[in-house]
């Protein structure tokens, strides 16, 4: 069994896909404390050939409160504005007919926090690009808040009797490898490689959201974009 654990991240970019494809079972960390300006409730688009931050308003954020806690916006209007700037940005790529009722679907999901929103939109990304990991939220099984840091993680793994755990190469300083192997679990971290891609006719701009490498490619092209990385 090989997981991945990472907080919810709305419309992200290519790279928490393949790390999402690679594993077995993949964990929403929604119980943990959201970080303002961070990527949970945001990504970058293309707008105008620059990136642009597309945001997901929120009710009453605050770090002293978990993800899977904060609300969405009360105003009616937020989700029209969204779809709005996406289609106005995207209506002329390639693929826009396929992906903006995707995205569509996604920004018009009923529920009622940020962390089911990002849940619930991976169903329909993951059908679209044929993913078929497992998708839990760490809030609903682990019962572990006790816990910090690597000894969390650690307590999940071996809840889900993982042999397996793979994080972000951003996390090499965080996790300690013998520490996992002296649990049982081979600890790996992804790297991804930069995947370049037409966008319109600007200079390219890497590393936008999922929303607009979707835009731009079709689905066996990102395919083979999910299997750009280096486990190390």
């Amino acid at each position: 069994m090989t997981i991945a654990i990472m907080q919810p991240y709305f419309l992200p970019y290519i790279g928490y896909l393949q790390l999402m494809n690679t594993v077995d079972k993949f964990i929403f960390y929604d119980d943990v404390a959201f970080i303002n300006r961070g990527w949970v409730n945001r990504n970058r688009i293309l707008v105008n050939g620059k990136d642009f931050m597309l945001t997901v308003p929120l009710k009453e954020a605050s770090q002293n409160k978990r993800i899977a806690d904060i609300d969405l916006s009360d105003d009616p209007k937020w989700r029209q504005k969204l779809l709005q700037t996406l289609g106005q940005s995207y209506r002329k790529a390639p693929f826009y007919k396929t992906v903006y009722p995707l995205l569509e679907k996604i920004v018009n999901l009923e529920v009622r926090t940020i962390a089911e929103l990002v849940r619930d939109s991976f169903p329909l990304i993951n059908d679209y690009l044929g993913i078929q990991t497992e998708l839990v939220p760490s809030s609903a099984i682990y019962n572990n808040h006790e816990l910090r840091g690597q000894e969390r993680i650690l307590d999940i793994c071996r809840q889900e009797k993982a042999t397996r755990y793979i994080n972000p190469i951003g996390g090499m300083e965080l996790y300690d490898r013998q520490r996992f192997a002296d649990a049982g679990i081979e600890l790996f971290f992804i790297q991804s490689r930069r995947v370049d891609y037409a966008q319109f006719q600007n200079e390219f701009v890497p590393w936008l959201s999922i929303a607009d490498v979707l835009m731009f490619n079709d689905v066996p092209t990102v395919q083979k974009m999910l299997d750009e990385f280096e486990l190390v």
